[in-house]
């Protein structure tokens, strides 16, 4: 259902997005990077927002950019605040549904206001929403003409818990049903829920790709460093050295740098280390936890 073929886009000088080709079918595909991967960079080239600076995109077997009976098939939920502030919810999804050329643009607002669980007859002006009402809107007004394709960029943001999962179960159904949902995220978690095909972007490149569990499994592999503050770092660190877990310890100040192949027999071992050195553990923070880490670490080993 789409097709990106050796697609770069830049401007400038600064390449947002690097030789990446992939091809997506119905369910849901998570688009997964941190912030400044390229992933709303690939989003735009998806809905034809923008055009490739080489290479081609196809969505359903058409040219995106330009393309106005694609573009009625096709449903965006874009990052930026894109509402109306002074329209109510159901004013700005109806609005979406007339442009749609829906024959009962109302009747199809309420329709998609209910679905994600937002009053159509609460009349205040979407200015007054808070950020989770707004993204709920804006998947309402993206689902409202019933799309085959769904491009949803950072569509949980803002959400309280409770909605998160619901939007999440919302997307998993849509993809059930035959459609093709493109997620963009940058937090793992979110991703594991979609339970889909994960695409990994980092430094406008296409890292990884695979289903959750050989992503996980990739990351899981690279080395994990971890810092750990004590009021004994020389005799803690002599401990630690012992331990088999343990690949490289480094002192700097008054806290320990480990470097360890299995977080898991780490935390473990930390304490009964500790109790050894006659050593209060004080702090003992993951360092490469976050997204940034786990591209690099990727990107390195492609």
């Amino acid at each position: 259902m789409i097709v990106v073929d050796d697609v770069s886009k830049w401007f400038g000088d600064v390449v947002a997005v690097s030789d990446v080709s992939f091809r997506v079918g119905p369910g849901v595909t998570a688009l997964l990077g941190p912030n400044g991967a390229g992933k709303s960079t690939m989003l735009r080239l998806l809905c034809g927002l923008t055009t490739p600076s080489q290479g081609t995109v196809r969505v359903l077997g058409a040219d995106p950019h330009g393309d106005p009976a694609l573009y009625r098939r096709v449903g965006l939920v874009p990052q930026q605040e894109a509402v109306f502030g002074s329209l109510s919810g159901r004013q700005f999804v109806r609005l979406a549904a007339h442009l749609q050329g829906l024959a009962q643009p109302d009747a199809a607002a309420v329709a998609s206001l209910h679905v994600v669980e937002l009053d159509p007859d609460d009349g205040r002006p979407m200015s007054t929403y808070s950020k989770g009402m707004r993204q709920r809107a804006k998947v309402a007004q993206a689902l409202v003409h019933d799309p085959e394709v769904l491009m949803l960029d950072e569509p949980l943001e803002g959400l309280d818990p409770r909605q998160r999962l619901h939007l999440i179960e919302l997307f998993r159904r849509l993809g059930s049903d035959g459609r093709c949902v493109v997620v963009s995220s940058h937090v793992l978690d979110e991703v594991e829920r979609f339970g889909s095909r994960v695409l990994v972007m980092a430094q406008g490149r296409l890292a990884a790709e695979g289903d959750f569990h050989e992503i996980r499994a990739l990351m899981d592999d690279r080395p994990n460093r971890l810092r750990v503050r004590t009021d004994h770092p020389r005799e803690l660190a002599a401990a630690l050295l012992g331990a088999d877990s343990v690949v490289a310890v480094r002192l700097q100040d008054d806290a320990l740098f480990v470097d360890t192949d299995d977080v898991g027999s780490f935390r473990r071992a930390v304490a009964p280390a500790a109790v050894r050195a006659g050593a209060r553990l004080l702090e003992l923070v993951p360092l490469d936890d976050d997204l940034e880490s786990v591209f690099r670490y990727l990107v390195g080993r492609g």
